[in-house]
C-alpha cells in the first residue's frame, strides 16, 4: 500500500517496524541457539530477507512468523556450526556478549545466556535446543513451537520434557546471585593481580575445570585443565595482570586488556558457593564485537 500524498509505501514501513520491534527477541533466540553473536546477526539478516519478501497482509501474527523464520534459520546454521566445531582447535566457548544492566536484572533471562548455561545447551541436539529455548526461556506455546521446528505439538511436548530433564541434570544446581558471583570474582581478581592464590583456594572446588578458548589463533590450553593444582598453576602465570570487572552474558565477569584491547574475558560457574568452572575466551574473533562496543562506549 502506498500513501500517494507522502509517496511512502506504508506496507514496507509496517514490515520494517515489525521487524525492528521484535529484533531484540529474534537476536536472543538466535544467540541462545548458536552461542555466537556473529552468527546470530547473520541469521537476523537472513530472517529480514525472507520477511521482506512476504505478503505481510496475510500474516496474522508477525512475532510468531518472525520467530519461526529465525528458528529455522538458526537450526540450519547450528548444524553447520556443529560440523565446524568438530575441527575447532581446543575447547569451544560461546562468544561473550555485553548485556545491558536492565536485561541482567531479569534473572531467568540472564541465567539462560550465562556461559555455564550456554555450554549445557551445547549438549542438546539441535531440535531439542530450539524447543528448550522457545519453551523454557521464552514461554512460547507448543503449537507455535511446533510450526517453528516442523513437528507436531505432541512431539514438541515430548522433546521439551526430554530436553528439560537433560538440562536440569547438567545446569548449576542453584541460582547464584550477582553478589555471590561478584565476591568470587573479586577474590579471583585479587589473587591474580597480587600473585597470592592462597585466598582463592577455599573458593575452588576440588574438581574445578578451566576451559580456555584461543581458537588456534592465540595461546591457550587445547585440553580442559582439571583440578585445583593444575588450575592454580595456570592462574599463577597471570600474576600481575590487571583485570577489570564488567557484565558479560548477564553475569559479572572480568576482562584482561592488552595494548588497549580486550585480550581475555573470564567468566565463572559457581555451585554451592564454590568455583567449579572457569571460562577464558581469548579467540580474537570472538572478542571483536566486545572490542567494538567498548571502544564506542569510551
Amino acid at each position: 500500500m502506498v500513501d500517494r500524498d507522502a509517496g511512502i509505501d506504508t506496507g514496507a514501513t509496517t514490515a520494517t517496524d515489525s521487524f525492528i520491534s521484535h529484533r531484540n527477541l529474534l537476536f536472543t533466540v538466535a544467540y541462545e541457539m548458536l552461542g555466537s553473536a556473529a552468527d546470530a546477526e547473520d541469521v537476523l539478516q537472513e530472517t529480514w530477507l525472507r520477511w521482506s519478501g512476504v505478503e505481510h497482509a496475510t500474516v496474522r501474527d508477525p512475532r510468531a512468523f518472525l520467530v519461526r523464520i529465525t528458528t529455522r534459520q538458526s537450526l540450519t546454521r547450528l548444524r553447520t556450526l556443529r560440523r565446524r566445531k568438530e575441527s575447532y582447535v581446543g575447547p569451544w566457548l560461546p562468544e561473550p556478549l555485553l548485556i545491558a544492566p536492565d536485561v541482567a536484572e531479569d534473572v531467568e533471562l540472564a541465567d539462560s545466556v550465562s556461559m555455564a548455561m550456554l555450554l549445557v545447551l551445547e549438549t542438546l541436539a539441535p531440535t531439542e535446543r530450539a524447543v528448550f529455548v522457545l519453551r523454557d526461556v521464552f514461554d512460547l506455546d507448543y503449537d507455535e513451537i511446533a510450526q517453528a521446528v516442523d513437528k507436531t505439538p505432541t512431539a514438541v511436548r515430548q522433546i521439551a520434557h526430554r530436553a528439560r530433564a537433560h538440562v536440569a541434570a547438567r545446569r548449576p544446581r542453584e541460582t547464584v546471585s550477582p553478589s555471590q558471583t561478584r565476591d568470587a570474582l573479586a577474590a579471583f581478581q585479587q589473587a591474580v593481580e597480587t600473585g597470592d592464590l592462597t585466598g582463592l583456594l577455599n573458593m575452588i572446588a576440588p574438581d574445578v575445570v578451566l576451559l580456555t578458548d584461543g581458537g588456534g589463533v592465540v595461546r591457550a590450553a587445547v585440553e580442559p585443565v582439571v583440578g585445583v593444582a593444575d588450575v592454580t598453576e595456570v592462574l599463577a602465570r597471570l600474576s600481575g595482570a590487571l583485570l577489570h570487572p564488567t557484565l558479560v552474558n548477564g553475569h559479572p565477569a572480568l576482562i584482561i586488556r592488552r595494548d588497549g584491547r580486550i585480550d581475555t574475558v573470564v567468566a565463572l560457574r559457581l555451585d554451592a558457593g564454590l568455583i567449579t568452572g572457569l571460562y577464558a575466551v581469548r579467540n580474537p574473533e570472538k572478542l571483536s564485537r566486545m572490542n567494538r562496543e567498548t571502544a564506542m562506549g569510551r
